[in-house]
């Protein structure tokens, strides 16, 4: 209940190659601290410019929280198509301004019903030491941490999908089953 509370609150949604220019807004407004947290180090504008680029293919799944309508923050789902049994990795972030507001757990669930849905075993999450808020979500959802080298990798296992929570994906984004032309379509008309 909490959950749809805070999902409905924040319009979080699939992004789609249509959302490129809300997605590099969305990172060019990141300041340096948030930057360093999310890649793990200094980046700069044009390196953001060309990561927008390349997280919307089909080897992932990006959610994106729209709670003033803009585009506040990013969770990615990555690596889907690369190893058996199945495994993908995750990430997240959320503009300072809006942090601290339940939109980060949001997405995270979010990103766990996408991974279950998907068959996903295994999910992995790098992050630097300084980041208590991941570290904070990886523990709240039972992750195993191990601490490296001032990184911390969080491993989550995950159950097998249940007709429940493929209702449930299908329901929050009926989008993502549908055959491209049908979402172009769609997507024309207002979304």
């Amino acid at each position: 209940m909490i959950y749809r509370t805070i999902l409905s609150q924040t319009g979080i949604r699939r992004l789609w190659k249509s959302d490129q220019l809300k997605l590099v807004d969305h990172f060019l407004r990141l300041d340096k601290h948030t930057r360093h947290l999310r890649f793990g180090g200094t980046v700069s504008d044009s390196f953001l410019k060309q990561y927008a680029e390349t997280i919307l293919t089909t080897d992932y799944v990006n959610f994106g929280a729209f709670p003033d309508g803009e585009l506040r923050g990013v969770a990615e789902l990555r690596g889907l198509l690369d190893s058996w049994p199945r495994s993908a990795e995750i990430a997240l972030v959320v503009e300072p301004a809006w942090q601290d507001r339940g939109i980060g757990e949001a997405m995270f669930n979010r990103l766990l019903a996408a991974a279950q849905k998907r068959g996903i075993k295994k999910l992995n999450m790098l992050c630097l030491h300084e980041n208590t808020r991941m570290r904070n979500l990886a523990r709240k959802h039972d992750a195993h941490l191990t601490i490296e080298s001032g990184n911390i990798e969080a491993t989550l296992g995950m159950a097998w999908p249940t007709p429940i929570s493929i209702f449930d994906e299908v329901f929050n984004d009926p989008r993502g089953y549908l055959p491209a032309p049908f979402r172009t379509s769609s997507r024309q008309k207002g979304q």
